[in-house]
Order: C-alpha cells, then sequence, then structure tokens
C-alpha cells in the first residue's frame, strides 16, 4: 500500500507544482518491467557466497598440505588459494591438456565424485623426489607408466584424506581415491553441460610450481549448498584448543625421517697410508673394546652404547640418555 500524504504536505507539493519548481513528469512512476537476461546454457547455481565458502574451506585444506606434504617430500611446500569460478563441465574437460593427471574422488555420503587435476611437472616432480631425487620436473612431458601412476596413487590418498577436517564444519565426509586418468575423456563424470565450481590452487614443491584445479560439481553439493555460507559457518565452526594443533605438528614430526650414526671411534693416518690400505690392514681408533660408543642423532650425541649384533646385523645397546638439561 502506498505512503499517505500528510495535509502540510499535500499543500507543499501543490505549491511548488504551481510555482513551476516540480514538474508533473519528475514524479510519474515508470511501471515498466525491465526484463533480465538469463543464459539457460550456464545456469546460475552457484553464488558469490558459496564460492567464497568454498575458497575458505580449501583455504584450511591448503594449511594442511603446506604442513603434512614436506614430511613425505623432504621439501618445502608452498599451497596458495588462487581463484573460485562456475563453470560447465564441458568449459573445464576442453580446458585439459594431454597428458593430464586426474584423481576421481568419491565424497561419500554426498552424491556423486569430485575430480583433483594436478599439474603434470608438480607430478613428476614428487616422483622424482620420492625415488630419491633433487625434485626436478621433466623438461618435456610424456605419458606417467604404471609405476610412477602406482606413486601418484599414495600421494594422492595422502591429499584426499585431509579432505576431512577442511569440510566438518559443513558435513562430514569420507572421501576415497576411486582411480586416477590420465585422459580426460575417461572422467565423465556427469553431463557437459553441467554446472561446477573450480578452486584454482597454486603448489610449489621445492621450487616446481603448478596448479591443483579441484572440479566441484553441483550435484554432488546439492544437498549441502545451505550450509555453503559464511554466516552458518562461522556460527557452526567449533573452538581448537592449542592441543588439536600440537597433536597435529607431533604426528607431522614422528613420520619424519632422522639418521642415526654409532660412532666407533677415530683416528688420524696420512694420505699414504689410505692409499697404500690392503685388505687385512688394522687401524689403531682412540677407543678402548670396554668403551662406550658415542650415538649421534643427526649431529649431536644424545645417547651412549655399546655395540654388538643382532639377528646377524651390527646392533647397540643404549646405556645412557644425554638430557638436554646436561
Amino acid at each position: 500500500m502506498a505512503d499517505v500524504l500528510s495535509q502540510n504536505e499535500i499543500d507543499a507539493l501543490l505549491k511548488q507544482l504551481s510555482s513551476g519548481e516540480l514538474d508533473v513528469n519528475d514524479i510519474e512512476e515508470d511501471h515498466s518491467v525491465k526484463a533480465k537476461d538469463y543464459d539457460f546454457s550456464r545456469p546460475a547455481k552457484f553464488s558469490k557466497e558459496h564460492l567464497r565458502t568454498l575458497e575458505i574451506i580449501f583455504e584450511h585444506f591448503g594449511r594442511l598440505l603446506s604442513s603434512n606434504l614436506p614430511a613425505y617430500l623432504r621439501k618445502n611446500v608452498q599451497v596458495e588459494v588462487m581463484n573460485s569460478e562456475a563453470v560447465t563441465y564441458q568449459e573445464f574437460s576442453n580446458a585439459l591438456s594431454n597428458p593430464v593427471l586426474l584423481g576421481v574422488v568419491n565424497m561419500s555420503p554426498l552424491k556423486g565424485n569430485i575430480i583433483l587435476e594436478l599439474a603434470t611437472n608438480v607430478g613428476f616432480a614428487i616422483i622424482d623426489r620420492l625415488l630419491g631425487g633433487t625434485g626436478e620436473s621433466l623438461f618435456k612431458m610424456r605419458d606417467f607408466s604404471e609405476i610412477e601412476l602406482a606413486i601418484l596413487e599414495k600421494i594422492f590418498n595422502l591429499i584426499i584424506d585431509l579432505l576431512r577436517e577442511p569440510w566438518e564444519n559443513v558435513v562430514e565426509i569420507d572421501p576415497y581415491l576411486e582411480r586416477i586418468e590420465t585422459n580426460s575423456q575417461f572422467a565423465q563424470i556427469i553431463s557437459p553441460t553441467e554446472m561446477i565450481a573450480i578452486i584454482t590452487i597454486n603448489i610449489n614443491v621445492g621450487g616446481v610450481e603448478g596448479l591443483m584445479n579441484v572440479c566441484l560439481p553441483f550435484i554432488t553439493l546439492e544437498d549441502v549448498m545451505d550450509k555453503l555460507n559464511t554466516k552458518y559457518w562461522f556460527s557452526t565452526m567449533q573452538d581448537r584448543d592449542e592441543e588439536s594443533y600440537s597433536d597435529v605438528i607431533e604426528t607431522a614430526i614422528n613420520k619424519a625421517l632422522i639418521p642415526v650414526s654409532a660412532e666407533l671411534g677415530k683416528s688420524s693416518i696420512t694420505v699414504w697410508d689410505f692409499v697404500n690400505l690392503q685388505v687385512g690392514d688394522v687401524i689403531k681408533l682412540n677407543r678402548n673394546v670396554e668403551d662406550e660408543l658415542d650415538v649421534y642423532v643427526g649431529n649431536i650425541v644424545k645417547f651412549k652404547a655399546t655395540p654388538g649384533s643382532s639377528s646377524d646385523n651390527y646392533a647397540i645397546k643404549v646405556t645412557e640418555i644425554y638430557r638436554e638439561e646436561e
């Protein structure tokens, strides 16, 4: 219902009309209906609020990648969410290169699958690092061998397992890797015209930089779309105490490999004696047979031990522990 004018307002309005200060055409209401263009081939299923919430989820996911991958790759890993957008699945698949590295992930209990696309140069760098190399990528891209895919499957399983925590404020998921595809034609998980959300993540593994694209179909997220807004997100976010983060750090440290060595003794000889060493020669050490050995963790003495054997292998028995306060 329109607002009712008071008598004073009516008098003031008539006075302005009679004096010419107000034109009747200026106060005529425009009753025309303005039409808005709508592209039925690209239905707007993801709002800016939905995309922003997905960015928050995967920013958390990126922090977990940065703290967990270095324990396996022994390289510094930097992860950054670049952007998010809504496109059709056909646009996503047409932009894929060949060969490509696609992980098809089941997002149980959500319907359907999502896709993790990892840049091939990052994939080869990870393989090189896990096989003892320096973590360099290939100069010329090629198809992945079966052995290389088996190695990458372990890394994909690790990455997918890290999806649980970022999503727990929206829905409890139990994701698992269904398969790895190197040809985009075999990864048609939905209709080409279906809308998807793409989260683009930049990954830097020891200087080798590439992108990871996360493809999230609307049909997979349809049941939780109402929860993909920042208002719901922050209202349901649980406070995390410091102990939970301490447990994560402790778990990552426990998986780190460190060298441990026992020093039998030291000796000094001339270069001439070293060059002319023969089988059966004896080098006198600065330690007696009954003396305890120094055991190094890295380059720090942490234990005293006595030498021996176990199951036909050389072994030591720890007799004393050096504490930090000592």
